[in-house]
């Protein structure tokens, strides 16, 4: 191994950790040596994903979950505390979290749908950061803190306006901590996927027409899988990262570029 990407010793809280793409983080985190919270808010998905991760890594004292809704700022200050007790320090905070739409019309959505994404997208990532970030100014070796984004960030999210104005707001706090947070060595990029196979995303994969519109723009001519975030993950996370900080990491099999 690399000497800069071996974490052993190291503690990483992942919200959204027991499914998806923050499931293909935690493994690849665990498979480093890192010691792992997840975080979900149903409480038993997230113990199976702790299960499921524990048995993958081999070492069930790696890895504990905590149930927590991002988006509640008592909650989030609970979770964190316990996931400080659990893992001795947090290095590396992803605050991956988050919720799609099922596709509105801005001239149809109601204020209390664009609240409820934003609730969870901006506010859970803005609660999440504020606690890691004191910590890790509070034990002074500074660490990573990691938002996921996504590409509707950076192109017209048509129908999607409210989820588009969340992540385009992630991309925009992570720039301005990456600059407010530097002094205390901590580092802040955010990620950027693509169209990627989740439990979120199943109903439009599954969709033949919404697939061969969108498949065809892919220059990598499949879906991305949870496992391709598992490298990203663990650089940010890692002394290789030590000089990279206020960046967005599109990870799309290049279907912006297309």
């Amino acid at each position: 191994m690399y000497p800069p990407f071996d974490l052993s010793g190291q503690g990483a809280v992942i919200t959204g950790g027991n499914g998806g793409i923050g499931l293909g983080m935690a493994r690849a985190l665990l498979a480093s040596g890192a010691k792992v919270a997840i975080w979900g808010s149903n409480a038993q998905k997230t113990e199976r994903a702790r299960e499921q991760l524990a048995g993958e890594c081999g070492d069930a004292t790696r890895i504990s979950s905590f149930v927590c809704d991002v988006g509640d700022e008592a909650q989030v200050d609970s979770a964190f505390a316990a996931s400080v007790a659990a893992l001795g320090r947090v290095d590396a905070c992803f605050a991956n979290a988050g919720v799609s739409s099922k596709g509105t019309l801005l001239t149809d959505m109601s204020l209390e749908e664009f609240r409820r994404v934003q609730r969870i997208n901006v506010d859970g990532v803005f609660l999440t950061f504020r606690a890691a970030a004191r910590h890790m100014a509070q034990h002074g070796q500074g660490g990573s803190l990691v938002a996921t984004a996504s590409t509707a960030a950076v192109e017209g999210a048509a129908r999607n306006s409210h989820y588009g104005a969340s992540k385009g707001a992630v991309t925009a706090l992570v720039r301005a901590l990456a600059v407010e947070l530097a002094r205390h060595k901590i580092r802040v990029n955010s990620i950027l996927p693509g169209w990627i196979v989740t439990d979120m995303t199943e109903r439009s994969f599954n969709n033949p027409k919404f697939a061969d519109a969108v498949l065809p723009r892919v220059p990598a001519r499949r879906w991305g899988e949870i496992d391709d975030f598992g490298g990203i993950a663990v650089y940010l996370a890692s002394r290789a990262a030590g000089y990279t900080t206020g960046e967005q990491f599109i990870i799309d099999g290049g279907y912006t570029k297309f």
